[in-house]
Protein backbone atom coordinates (compact mmCIF):
# COMPACT_ATOMS: atom_id res chain seq x y z
CA UNK A 1 0.00 0.00 0.00
CA UNK A 2 1.29 3.45 -0.52
CA UNK A 3 -0.13 6.48 1.87
CA UNK A 4 0.55 9.72 0.63
CA UNK A 5 1.10 12.80 3.42
CA UNK A 6 0.63 15.74 2.11
CA UNK A 7 -0.87 19.04 2.89
CA UNK A 8 0.48 22.54 3.64
CA UNK A 9 3.81 23.58 5.26
CA UNK A 10 3.87 23.63 9.13
CA UNK A 11 1.17 21.09 9.54
CA UNK A 12 2.67 18.18 11.07
CA UNK A 13 3.18 15.47 8.07
CA UNK A 14 6.84 14.47 9.34
CA UNK A 15 5.68 13.68 12.22
CA UNK A 16 2.64 11.22 10.93
CA UNK A 17 5.02 9.70 8.31
CA UNK A 18 7.35 8.37 10.97
CA UNK A 19 4.47 7.37 12.85
CA UNK A 20 3.11 5.52 10.11
CA UNK A 21 6.13 4.16 8.72
CA UNK A 22 6.92 2.70 12.36
CA UNK A 23 3.10 1.69 12.51
CA UNK A 24 3.33 -0.59 9.51
CA UNK A 25 6.99 -1.60 9.66
CA UNK A 26 7.32 1.03 6.30
CA UNK A 27 9.57 3.23 4.61
CA UNK A 28 9.28 6.65 3.72
CA UNK A 29 9.94 8.21 0.36
CA UNK A 30 10.45 12.31 0.48
CA UNK A 31 8.59 14.39 -1.84
CA UNK A 32 9.41 17.99 -1.16
CA UNK A 33 11.16 19.37 -4.00
CA UNK A 34 13.96 21.34 -1.66
CA UNK A 35 14.79 18.30 0.33
CA UNK A 36 16.15 16.19 -2.23
CA UNK A 37 19.27 18.66 -1.75
CA UNK A 38 21.92 18.35 0.41
CA UNK A 39 22.46 21.03 3.76
CA UNK A 40 19.13 23.15 2.25
CA UNK A 41 18.44 21.79 5.66
CA UNK A 42 16.72 24.34 7.84
CA UNK A 43 14.95 26.48 5.18
CA UNK A 44 13.68 23.08 3.82
CA UNK A 45 12.44 21.87 7.17
CA UNK A 46 14.11 19.06 6.75
CA UNK A 47 13.57 15.92 8.73
CA UNK A 48 16.39 15.33 10.99
CA UNK A 49 17.90 11.91 11.92
CA UNK A 50 16.63 11.95 15.38
CA UNK A 51 13.19 12.43 13.47
CA UNK A 52 13.92 9.81 11.74
CA UNK A 53 13.93 7.53 14.72
CA UNK A 54 15.80 5.04 12.46
CA UNK A 55 13.19 4.71 9.89
CA UNK A 56 14.43 4.09 6.02
CA UNK A 57 14.16 7.38 4.35
CA UNK A 58 14.66 8.10 0.60
CA UNK A 59 14.90 10.97 -1.50
CA UNK A 60 16.89 12.65 0.60
CA UNK A 61 19.82 14.90 0.39
CA UNK A 62 20.59 12.79 -3.13
CA UNK A 63 21.78 16.31 -4.99
CA UNK A 64 23.74 18.83 -4.70
CA UNK A 65 22.49 22.55 -4.59
CA UNK A 66 23.50 23.10 -8.14
CA UNK A 67 22.71 19.80 -9.83
CA UNK A 68 19.83 19.94 -12.03
CA UNK A 69 16.88 17.52 -10.51
CA UNK A 70 13.78 17.70 -12.47
CA UNK A 71 10.62 16.64 -12.10
CA UNK A 72 11.09 13.78 -14.33
CA UNK A 73 14.28 12.33 -12.60
CA UNK A 74 11.94 12.62 -9.31
CA UNK A 75 9.55 10.79 -11.18
CA UNK A 76 12.01 7.83 -12.54
CA UNK A 77 13.34 7.68 -8.84
CA UNK A 78 10.20 7.01 -6.67
CA UNK A 79 9.02 4.72 -9.64
CA UNK A 80 12.07 2.55 -9.09
CA UNK A 81 12.00 2.43 -5.54
CA UNK A 82 8.38 1.68 -5.18
CA UNK A 83 8.65 -0.76 -7.70
CA UNK A 84 11.77 -2.33 -5.59
CA UNK A 85 9.93 -2.15 -1.98
CA UNK A 86 6.50 -3.63 -3.28
CA UNK A 87 6.69 -5.84 -0.61
CA UNK A 88 6.68 -3.17 1.88
CA UNK A 89 4.11 -0.07 3.00
CA UNK A 90 5.40 3.17 1.42
CA UNK A 91 4.83 6.27 2.92
CA UNK A 92 5.45 9.52 0.60
CA UNK A 93 5.63 12.71 2.47
CA UNK A 94 6.25 16.10 1.73
CA UNK A 95 4.02 19.54 0.39
CA UNK A 96 4.99 19.36 -3.64
CA UNK A 97 1.85 18.13 -4.66
CA UNK A 98 3.44 17.60 -8.14
CA UNK A 99 6.60 15.13 -7.43
CA UNK A 100 3.41 12.68 -5.66
CA UNK A 101 0.79 13.23 -8.97
CA UNK A 102 4.08 12.58 -11.96
CA UNK A 103 5.25 9.23 -9.35
CA UNK A 104 1.75 7.97 -8.99
CA UNK A 105 -0.10 9.17 -11.99
CA UNK A 106 -0.14 8.34 -16.00
CA UNK A 107 2.17 11.71 -15.83
CA UNK A 108 3.57 11.90 -19.13
CA UNK A 109 7.24 13.92 -18.72
CA UNK A 110 10.15 14.15 -21.34
CA UNK A 111 13.56 14.92 -20.34
CA UNK A 112 13.25 18.45 -22.01
CA UNK A 113 10.08 18.84 -19.96
CA UNK A 114 9.93 21.88 -17.99
CA UNK A 115 10.99 21.47 -14.21
CA UNK A 116 7.80 22.68 -12.83
CA UNK A 117 8.78 21.83 -9.06
CA UNK A 118 9.47 25.63 -8.30
CA UNK A 119 6.49 27.05 -9.58
CA UNK A 120 4.87 26.83 -6.51
CA UNK A 121 7.27 28.54 -4.44
CA UNK A 122 6.99 31.07 -7.11
CA UNK A 123 5.25 34.67 -6.81
CA UNK A 124 2.95 36.04 -8.92
CA UNK A 125 5.46 39.08 -10.07
CA UNK A 126 8.16 36.25 -10.08
CA UNK A 127 6.59 33.93 -12.31
CA UNK A 128 5.23 37.20 -14.69
CA UNK A 129 8.99 37.52 -15.05
CA UNK A 130 9.83 34.28 -16.74
CA UNK A 131 6.78 34.54 -18.85
CA UNK A 132 7.92 37.51 -20.19
CA UNK A 133 11.19 36.08 -20.79
CA UNK A 134 9.52 33.54 -22.82
CA UNK A 135 6.63 35.50 -24.41
CA UNK A 136 7.50 39.05 -24.43
CA UNK A 137 4.26 40.22 -26.02
CA UNK A 138 2.02 38.25 -23.80
CA UNK A 139 -1.16 40.13 -22.56
CA UNK A 140 -2.01 37.84 -19.76
CA UNK A 141 -1.66 39.37 -16.39
CA UNK A 142 0.15 38.90 -13.50
CA UNK A 143 -2.39 37.74 -11.56
CA UNK A 144 -3.43 35.36 -13.71
CA UNK A 145 -1.80 32.47 -11.99
CA UNK A 146 -3.33 29.36 -13.16
CA UNK A 147 -2.36 30.96 -16.71
CA UNK A 148 1.17 32.02 -16.64
CA UNK A 149 2.02 28.59 -14.89
CA UNK A 150 0.04 27.24 -18.45
CA UNK A 151 2.84 28.80 -20.92
CA UNK A 152 5.52 27.85 -18.80
CA UNK A 153 4.65 24.52 -18.99
CA UNK A 154 3.63 24.73 -22.54
CA UNK A 155 5.82 22.05 -23.43
CA UNK A 156 4.59 19.78 -21.08
CA UNK A 157 1.47 17.04 -22.08
CA UNK A 158 -1.58 17.87 -20.74
CA UNK A 159 -2.03 15.47 -17.79
CA UNK A 160 -5.19 16.86 -16.53
CA UNK A 161 -6.80 13.43 -17.16
CA UNK A 162 -4.13 11.01 -15.63
CA UNK A 163 -4.81 7.61 -14.01
CA UNK A 164 -3.39 6.09 -11.33
CA UNK A 165 -0.95 3.76 -11.53
CA UNK A 166 -1.09 1.97 -8.67
CA UNK A 167 -3.87 0.20 -7.16
CA UNK A 168 -3.74 1.10 -3.37
CA UNK A 169 -3.31 4.36 -2.85
CA UNK A 170 -4.51 6.97 -0.44
CA UNK A 171 -4.50 10.14 0.23
CA UNK A 172 -4.20 11.75 3.24
CA UNK A 173 -3.67 15.52 3.98
CA UNK A 174 -3.61 16.98 7.00
CA UNK A 175 -4.87 20.13 8.17
CA UNK A 176 -5.95 23.28 10.80
CA UNK A 177 -7.70 25.94 10.77
CA UNK A 178 -6.19 29.08 8.84
CA UNK A 179 -5.60 31.26 12.09
CA UNK A 180 -3.47 27.56 13.48
CA UNK A 181 -1.86 27.18 10.43
CA UNK A 182 -0.58 30.99 9.98
CA UNK A 183 0.86 30.89 13.78
CA UNK A 184 2.55 27.67 13.33
CA UNK A 185 4.19 28.70 10.02
CA UNK A 186 4.89 31.81 11.88
CA UNK A 187 6.35 30.02 14.82
CA UNK A 188 8.62 28.18 12.46
CA UNK A 189 10.18 30.54 10.61
CA UNK A 190 11.11 31.91 14.15
CA UNK A 191 12.46 28.70 14.92
CA UNK A 192 14.48 28.19 12.23
CA UNK A 193 16.31 31.44 12.36
CA UNK A 194 17.28 30.21 16.35
CA UNK A 195 18.40 26.91 14.51
CA UNK A 196 20.79 29.06 12.16
CA UNK A 197 18.78 29.68 8.69
CA UNK A 198 20.53 33.05 8.23
CA UNK A 199 23.88 31.48 8.46
CA UNK A 200 22.61 28.47 6.09
CA UNK A 201 21.48 31.24 3.60
CA UNK A 202 24.69 33.13 4.10
CA UNK A 203 26.54 30.09 3.37
CA UNK A 204 24.63 29.72 -0.03
CA UNK A 205 24.89 33.21 -1.11
CA UNK A 206 28.01 33.32 -1.14
CA UNK A 207 28.52 29.91 -3.03
CA UNK A 208 26.13 30.97 -5.84
CA UNK A 209 23.35 33.40 -4.83
CA UNK A 210 22.14 33.14 -8.73
CA UNK A 211 21.88 29.02 -8.30
CA UNK A 212 17.94 28.32 -9.45
CA UNK A 213 17.36 26.00 -6.40
CA UNK A 214 18.35 28.57 -4.48
CA UNK A 215 17.06 31.84 -5.42
CA UNK A 216 13.13 30.50 -5.58
CA UNK A 217 13.98 28.83 -2.03
CA UNK A 218 11.65 30.64 0.66
CA UNK A 219 13.73 31.54 3.15
CA UNK A 220 16.69 32.15 0.90
CA UNK A 221 15.33 34.28 -1.24
CA UNK A 222 14.13 36.98 0.93
CA UNK A 223 17.35 36.61 2.85
CA UNK A 224 19.86 36.96 -0.11
CA UNK A 225 18.05 40.39 -0.24
CA UNK A 226 18.92 41.49 2.91
CA UNK A 227 22.32 39.96 2.20
CA UNK A 228 22.14 41.99 -0.99
CA UNK A 229 20.85 45.24 1.19
CA UNK A 230 17.55 45.82 -0.67
CA UNK A 231 15.91 44.40 2.90
CA UNK A 232 16.19 45.01 6.59
CA UNK A 233 16.75 41.65 8.72
CA UNK A 234 13.11 42.38 10.28
CA UNK A 235 11.79 43.19 6.47
CA UNK A 236 13.62 40.09 4.90
CA UNK A 237 12.16 37.73 8.01
CA UNK A 238 8.79 39.09 7.86
CA UNK A 239 8.94 38.64 3.93
CA UNK A 240 9.67 34.81 4.65
CA UNK A 241 6.65 34.55 6.92
CA UNK A 242 3.98 36.02 4.23
CA UNK A 243 5.55 33.83 1.18
CA UNK A 244 5.08 31.06 3.39
CA UNK A 245 1.63 31.82 4.14
CA UNK A 246 0.98 32.40 0.78
CA UNK A 247 2.77 29.35 -0.82
CA UNK A 248 0.29 26.86 2.31
CA UNK A 249 -3.21 28.45 0.31
CA UNK A 250 -1.47 27.51 -2.57
CA UNK A 251 -0.64 23.86 -1.40
CA UNK A 252 -4.32 23.75 -0.22
CA UNK A 253 -5.68 24.54 -3.88
CA UNK A 254 -3.55 22.11 -5.51
CA UNK A 255 -4.47 19.33 -3.28
CA UNK A 256 -8.10 20.21 -3.13
CA UNK A 257 -8.30 19.64 -6.95
CA UNK A 258 -5.22 17.44 -8.30
CA UNK A 259 -5.73 14.74 -6.15
CA UNK A 260 -8.61 12.87 -3.88
CA UNK A 261 -7.27 14.21 -0.94
CA UNK A 262 -8.98 12.64 2.46
CA UNK A 263 -8.25 15.23 5.21
CA UNK A 264 -7.85 14.90 8.76
CA UNK A 265 -7.65 17.89 11.74
CA UNK A 266 -4.44 18.21 13.47
CA UNK A 267 -4.93 17.67 17.34
CA UNK A 268 -1.98 19.92 18.21
CA UNK A 269 -3.00 18.74 22.06
CA UNK A 270 -3.09 14.97 21.37
CA UNK A 271 -1.66 14.13 17.98
CA UNK A 272 -2.29 10.40 18.93
CA UNK A 273 -6.14 11.53 17.87
CA UNK A 274 -4.89 12.74 14.68
CA UNK A 275 -2.80 9.42 13.74
CA UNK A 276 -5.98 7.18 14.72
CA UNK A 277 -8.01 8.90 12.97
CA UNK A 278 -5.79 8.52 9.96
CA UNK A 279 -5.30 4.78 10.58
CA UNK A 280 -9.30 4.44 10.61
CA UNK A 281 -9.61 5.83 7.30
CA UNK A 282 -5.96 3.36 5.78
CA UNK A 283 -7.94 0.33 7.44
CA UNK A 284 -11.04 0.82 5.91
CA UNK A 285 -9.06 1.37 2.17
CA UNK A 286 -7.60 -1.92 2.65
CA UNK A 287 -11.00 -3.51 4.12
Amino acid sequence: MIIVVCGPTAVGKTKLSVMLAKKYNGIIINSDAVQVYRKMDIASAKVTEEEKEGVKHYLLDIKDYDEDYSIYDYQKDARKIIDENKDKTIIMVGGSGLYQKAALYDYKLDEESEELNTFDELSNDELYELVLKKYPETDVHKNNRKRLIRLLNKKSTNNEKSKLLYDDVVFIGLTTNREKLYDLINRRVDKMVSDGLIDEAKYFYNLNRNCKSLKTTIGYKELFKYFDGDLTLDEALELIKKNSRHYAKRQYTWFNHQVPTIWVETDYNNFNNTFNSVLKIIENKKN
